[in-house]
């Protein structure tokens, strides 16, 4: 594992666009609704058992998390989406401030898409695969849970999931992904390497 994950830390939880850390070196943002996973994703990645803090109350985390892992690149918690029984005008609040956030933050590099395997892909996550492509902002998908559905159905799965970012080219991929069994970690991985352009990927100059 490369311990670039395994040493991120809390950084900042931001309301708002204007509380955010300086928008300057890499950023990978992860997404999902309430219930795809999200926090248990981000530990796993990290190592971490409580990095991302996971709630048995789903679309409960409603700010904007941080997590440094050195001082030019972060991992970002976005809000969680489709669960949360909150008041409408929160949501939209929340949406505005996500809007914001996914078009306007220069450090941004990539976004992880986190979608149950074991369900389609709902209205959200097709809107968050139509607004990476306006925006041209490349987009990794984790078909999370992937250990409680059998080979065959996930594999199933995986290959309809293809077939909807298609038309997105190089700018979508997608992968199964368990938290539990630690399944797809390290391809994870790589596309995070890519991203933050660690030591031996492809490259351009970060944002700044």
């Amino acid at each position: 594992m490369n311990p670039l994950y395994h040493q991120a830390r809390f950084q900042v939880s931001a309301a708002k666009l204007s509380q955010c850390p300086p928008d300057s070196g890499y950023e990978v943002a992860f997404a999902g609704r309430s219930n795809a996973g999200k926090s248990s994703a981000i530990n796993a990645l990290c190592q971490q058992k409580q990095l991302a803090r996971t709630s048995k109350t789903p679309g409960r985390t409603q700010l904007i998390n941080f997590f440094a892992l050195d001082p030019q690149r972060r991992l970002v918690d976005l809000p969680g989406y489709g669960f949360a029984k909150v008041a409408e005008q929160i949501k939209r609040e929340w949406q505005r401030e996500l809007a914001a956030y996914l078009e306007q933050r220069h450090s941004l590099r990539g976004v992880v898409l986190l979608i149950d395997v074991r369900h389609p892909p709902k209205e959200f996550d097709l809107q968050m695969l139509e607004w990476s492509g306006r925006i041209g902002l490349p987009i990794h998908i984790l078909l999370t849970k992937a250990d409680k559905l059998k080979r065959g159905a996930a594999s199933s799965a995986l290959q309809r999931m293809k077939k909807v970012i298609a038309p997105r080219g190089a700018m979508a991929s997608v992968q199964l992904f368990s938290a539990l069994k630690r399944q797809g970690v390290e391809q994870a991985h790589s596309k995070l390497d890519q991203w933050f352009e660690v030591a031996g990927t492809n490259s351009d100059s970060p944002a700044s």
